[in-house]
């Protein structure tokens, strides 16, 4: 790392540091402190730093987006899995994927929650015009508190659907405590308020920050939170959702709106079409190399295509490496000030083995690298990627092509690049994307950072066949499916005490690509054409399913990717669209979250998380290679789906302690 970016996202592994527990939002005993000192609190620079800093606290541990699954366990959908449990081989993640979640999970995660919105409201009554402050300061202050209430409120709907929107200025501890209960408010009631919360935020939030402040909020970071909060509202979970018709508050009001309204969509679409009209953000493209390294290969292009090949982004892919344009944004070779794409990150914030981005890079490394080897991905992730010329992978079709011939021999490497010998060839001629993000069998690691013994721990090609270092074991650190998880894994990174280390690597917590297939998706579902006012007003956007603007927001992400946008075909089918923009996130957005809460607000999770997860058998030993890759239901990864899944259940003590409180649909209401 260059001196220049040292001080990259280290804003929350400072100010955060003043706080560290996780105190009830209605627990007293510890506020009677903060009423005293308020005024003095918010005339004081360190004071209020640290006041803010515990806000941001409030952001990370139960409520990290992507790391650990003792954290992020909603980063483990129909994609993605983990291994590890105690020697238990997957047993939390079987628990969690029957609804059995754990009790740390809802009663932290809420509870965190609901502590910072406490803290940011404080602020927000408390911080006035002082002589310690000039005016843009407060502004600047009191915006970042705002941002944050709306985001964990944007964090707490997602998990838990409708929920209590406290009042401004906080609790008033001195109450009645049947004063202390407040209802659910409904699911549009919240997605407005955070939107509100954000555009009223964005006002006086910069454009930019620089690199001592990058994990601050921007603007963008505002109105790409409220872009996201109307999406969702918009999506068939919330809009015209029956299904729903018996979540209700105490009064027994409906909290999902029951009738359907398309203008949703048109507010959705108009609230990602404010990002993109910043003009602060696109998408990050890497040079190619002509020349590479193991650690940094040479360009490989995708095949020839007229329309592509010759053209520079985001017209085609001709200035693009699409390998190395997609894996750097993830493993820490790009910087949080050079990422052009990146609107939000906590930084790089709790980047140790148990919590954020490097925790999850180390689950995924094999142990001869010093990792984990227990996150990998499911055969459905894999066969989701496309071939090179973006047609669909077609496994009977690439088996029938080869017949008996289907390992690279070492003679065919330069036909087969990027494999090695004796890799399947079904991972051969994949798109760019499968290359950054799968560890399949026979996958190069090359974890170049160890200098010491660094010829038995760097550049391995790790199979997992039972009987190898790395297949079928006794214990959990072996992969149930076959197959690895290569995204967030920097080529440097070495965790073996040979001299190496693992590499910072920032959460990108939203980015531009996500934006952008928001946008074609809510354009996509309209059937009429809507006025929508800006997120501030100054104009109006005309919002209609416009095929141009729907094939230019999904073409930059695919063509940055290396594969060709849909014909007009597609475009011109809402329901073949709408597929395609669900199978696009799935691939692009791999191992960020996404997913979970994707499946859910489309209403695909009944199908698409309660089918069997398939794997390679990997009970075969490298004997009786060609029979590891035959596709097999993985007993260890089985699951389902029922209703009560849609959103996490309140905590009994939250039920007990909140009289007017109502449980999710499907779990227990302890009465």
């Amino acid at each position: 790392m260059n001196k220049k970016q040292i001080t990259i996202g280290i804003l929350l592994t400072g100010v955060i540091a003043f706080f560290s527990s996780c105190s009830k939002y209605l627990d007293v005993e510890h506020y009677f402190d903060d009423r005293q000192s308020e005024e003095r609190i918010f005339r004081s620079k360190d004071y209020t730093e640290q006041w803010l800093g515990t806000c941001y606290n409030r952001l990370l541990n139960y409520n990290l987006e992507i790391g650990h699954r003792n954290y992020t366990i909603t980063n483990y959908s129909d994609d993605m899995f983990f291994n590890e449990s105690g020697g238990n081989n997957g047993q939390q993640y079987r628990q969690f994927k029957f609804g059995e979640y754990d009790y740390t999970w809802l009663r932290w995660s809420w509870a965190q929650a609901y502590d910072g919105i406490r803290q940011a409201s404080v602020m927000l009554a408390s911080m006035g015009d002082g002589s310690t402050f000039t005016e843009k300061e407060v502004a600047d202050y009191k915006a970042q508190a705002r941002f944050i209430r709306a985001y964990l409120y944007w964090l707490l709907l997602r998990k838990y659907g409708p929920v209590p929107i406290m009042p401004d200025k906080g609790v008033d501890y001195d109450a009645d405590y049947d004063e202390l209960s407040y209802p659910r408010n409904t699911y549009d009631e919240v997605a407005t308020f955070i939107a509100d919360e954000m555009a009223l935020a964005a006002k006086d939030l910069p454009l930019k920050r620089d690199n001592r402040n990058v994990a601050r909020p921007t603007r963008g970071a505002a109105l790409a939170t409220r872009a996201k909060a109307l999406l969702f509202a918009a999506s068939p979970l919330a809009n015209g959702n029956t299904e729903m018709a018996d979540f209700t508050d105490d009064e027994g009001r409906a909290l999902i709106d029951q009738q359907y309204k398309e203008e949703k969509w048109a507010k959705a679409a108009a609230a990602a079409k404010d990002v993109m009209d910043l003009n602060v953000y696109r998408l990050y493209i890497a040079a190619p190399k002509f020349k590479g390294t193991v650690d940094y290969p040479a360009t490989i292009f995708p095949p020839y295509n007229p329309e592509y090949s010759d053209k520079d982004f985001p017209d085609g892919w001709a200035n693009v490496d699409p390998f190395e344009s997609y894996r750097a944004l993830f493993n820490g070779d790009l910087y949080a000030s050079e990422n052009p794409e990146m609107i939000f990150t906590r930084g790089e914030n709790q980047t140790d083995e148990d919590h954020g981005v490097i925790s999850l890079a180390r689950h995924q490394m094999p142990q001869i690298g010093g990792g984990y080897n227990c996150h990998g991905i499911t055969l459905k992730q894999c066969d989701a990627y496309a071939m090179n010329d973006g047609t669909p992978f077609n496994r009977q079709e690439i088996r029938n092509k080869y017949g008996a011939d289907m390992f690279v021999q070492p003679g065919e490497v330069d036909d087969f690049k990027p494999l090695l010998p004796n890799v399947w060839k079904e991972f051969a001629n994949r798109e760019p994307r499968f290359y950054a993000s799968v560890a399949f069998s026979g996958a190069l690691w090359t974890m170049s950072s160890a200098v010491n013994n660094a010829e038995s721990v760097t550049n391995q090609q790790i199979f997992y066949y039972r009987g190898e270092n790395e297949g079928m074991i006794n214990g959990d650190r072996w992969l149930p499916t076959g197959i690895g998880m290569m995204k967030y894994v920097n080529p440097k990174d070495n965790a073996t005490g040979n001299g190496g280390k693992i590499f910072p690597k920032v959460e990108i917590t939203i980015r531009y690509a996500d934006i952008l297939l928001m946008y074609a998706e809510a354009l996509n579902e309209l059937g009429s054409a809507y006025s929508i006012p800006s997120w501030d007003g100054s104009s109006t956007h005309a919002i209609s399913r416009n095929i141009d603007e729907m094939k230019k927001a999904v073409g930059q992400v695919r063509i940055r990717a290396g594969v060709p946008n849909h014909d007009m075909s597609v475009y011109g089918s809402k329901e073949e669209l709408r597929k395609k923009i669900k199978r696009e996130r799935q691939i692009e957005l791999l191992g960020e979250n996404q997913r979970y809460y994707d499946l859910r607000r489309w209403k695909d999770a009944p199908v698409e998380e309660a089918e069997q997860i398939y794997g390679y058998n990997v009970f075969m030993t490298r004997d009786r290679a060609a029979d590891f890759y035959t596709p097999v239901r993985v007993p260890l990864l089985q699951t389902t789906f029922s209703r009560k899944m849609y959103f996490w259940p309140i905590d009994w003590d939250e039920l007990q302690k909140n009289r007017r409180m109502t449980q999710a649909p499907g779990w227990p209401s302890f009465d």
